[in-house]
């Protein structure tokens, strides 16, 4: 199986699982650009789905992130990008993953970000 993501004027509208040799059957004639995209990469970098360990194969991975609804799609640098979370965050060339100002704590912790205080607050 594989999937497609049905690219309209850049922004991502509806997403599929199809097999590659049936793909045509579920094309609409409305407008957009149907876009293949990898439900097993993040960041540029292809996961193996039963390991979750990155895969010995990189040539699978596809458009830097798998696509999903209002994702926009960057031609230029062929790559699906989510919606910018907050403000404060950068994008990452690189993975085309969004970053934020201060790195999230590296322990078992629960976290979300406070863009107010531009910090990451426990959640209790």
């Amino acid at each position: 199986m594989a999937h497609f993501a049905k690219v309209n004027n850049g922004i991502v509208e509806q997403v599929i699982v199809a097999e590659p040799e049936f793909f045509q059957t579920f094309v609409d004639s409305s407008p957009g650009t149907w876009i293949q995209t990898s439900y097993n990469t993040r960041g540029g970098v292809h996961y193996d789905p039963e390991t979750r360990q990155p895969s010995t194969d990189q040539s699978k991975a596809l458009r830097k992130n798998y696509a999903g609804i209002g994702f926009t799609y960057d031609a230029q640098r062929d790559a699906f990008i989510e919606p910018k979370p907050f403000e404060s965050w950068t994008l990452n060339e690189t993975s085309c993953l969004w970053e934020p100002p201060v790195a999230m704590p590296d322990d078992e912790q629960l976290y979300t970000w406070n863009e107010t205080e531009q910090r990451w607050d426990l959640v209790s």
